[in-house]
């Protein structure tokens, strides 16, 4: 989508040799489809493996180091050792230089000691793959000292530095390294994430780190949406639409966010506000369910799904709702996916996005119109980008 090899392979004359330093952590994202919302902290990780979660950074990696593939004479890479990035450059063919030691179980400290390693080498670019939490690890260890890009790993991803995916990671460093791209002050943030578990929202910005300035390929900070008696009762006129026409028997499975939540409030449930529920035949079925839960509840049912886009992102799979996997999405078809917007996050978007880790499904998502419901009886088509 965001260039070819042949023509990325053509820069590589253009680049004189650089320094990129690369940092995986290896935990992030594995908490999103079972549900824990974030992967934070030695006791959550142990709950996601008992509920059978999969370690994601790793393909993530290697899709965005992949992508350096045609340009791999002019890069020099520092990374971390083992599965902070060894690893993963060992499998795409890469020439690297290993900094620290391999060690079986990584932690936030692990990261910023490589952080700090990299910032030594002088590199020219640092690439972390994580979520909000690897971000302010590595905001702690290099603050402003040189810049930095995320490539999109974890659960929560609001933050300002990350690229819209791990391809769109690698064509900003091309074009960085290039020279093609100058650098601008971006928002580290993070929500409080023991708060975010019991499904309480208490976001903050962290500081400011630089990053390619590419605004097409790298996504904004999460916006909020406004607390207005117009915006509630832009929601509840949406919530009532979606009602009205919910079907016999079907399966709904209810995205995060506030707008998603109001259609449990008009139906006397308490919908999570940060969770995926299922609702059918106009009840709670299941709350705050988790990947496998969704796929053997809709096993044989109809079902569809509603999503309310990222303020300010524009996301609509793949950023916070992790829960509703790929094989969901296919699962229910997607023909029976529905968006819920009010007007005023509508206006604040570029269009709509989706990441859901797998390219396949994405390229099908991507210029597709979707519905989006933005008021009572009121709908426009919207494109996927």
């Amino acid at each position: 989508m965001y260039a070819e090899d042949e023509k990325m392979s053509g820069l590589e004359n253009a680049i004189p040799v650089k320094t990129v330093g690369f940092i995986v952590n290896p935990i992030a994202g594995m908490g999103g489809a079972v549900g824990l919302k974030g992967t934070d902290g030695r006791d959550v990780l142990e709950k996601a493996i008992i509920l059978g979660a999969k370690a994601i950074a790793p393909a993530r990696a290697e899709s965005f180091l992949s992508g350096l593939k045609p340009v791999k004479g002019m890069i020099r890479l520092v990374t971390g050792a083992g599965s902070m990035g060894e690893d993963e450059a060992r499998k795409c063919g890469l020439a690297y230089t290993v900094l620290g030691k391999r060690r079986k179980v990584t932690s936030a400290e692990d990261t910023m000691e490589t952080a700090r390693k990299i910032m030594d080498t002088r590199a020219d670019l640092l690439v972390f793959c994580g979520g909000d939490g690897t971000a302010r690890d590595v905001l702690e260890a290099v603050g402003t000292s040189l810049p930095v890009l995320g490539v999109p790993t974890g659960v929560k991803m609001h933050s300002a530095i990350f690229a819209l995916e791990p391809k769109a990671a690698a064509r900003i460093t091309v074009e960085f390294l290039c020279g093609e791209l100058s650098l601008r002050e971006a928002e580290v943030m993070d929500v409080e994430e023991e708060a975010f578990r019991d499904d309480r929202v208490s976001a903050l910005i962290y500081g400011y780190m630089l990053t390619p300035d590419e605004p097409y390929l790298v996504q904004g900070a999460k916006t909020a949406s406004p607390i207005t008696e117009g915006e509630m009762r832009n929601q509840a006129a949406i919530a009532i639409y979606v009602i009205e026409n919910m079907r016999t028997d079907v399966v709904y499975i209810v995205g995060p966010g506030t707008t998603t939540r109001t259609i449990g409030d008009l139906l006397g449930a308490k919908k999570t506000l940060l969770g995926v529920d299922l609702f059918c035949n106009k009840g709670l079925m299941a709350k705050d369910v988790n990947e496998g839960q969704i796929l053997e509840i809709i096993k044989g049912k109809t079902a569809q799904i509603v999503v309310t886009p990222i303020g300010g992102q524009g996301f609509i799979f793949g950023r916070g709702n992790q829960q509703i996997s790929p094989e969901v999405i296919r699962r229910v078809g997607l023909d029976n996916v529905v968006v819920v917007a009010t007007e005023a996050k509508l206006g604040g978007l570029k269009g709509l996005r989706v990441d859901t880790g797998d390219p396949s499904l994405d390229d099908k998502l991507r210029g597709r119109n979707l519905k989006v419901i933005t008021d009572y009886k009121t709908e426009r088509a919207m494109s996927i980008e």
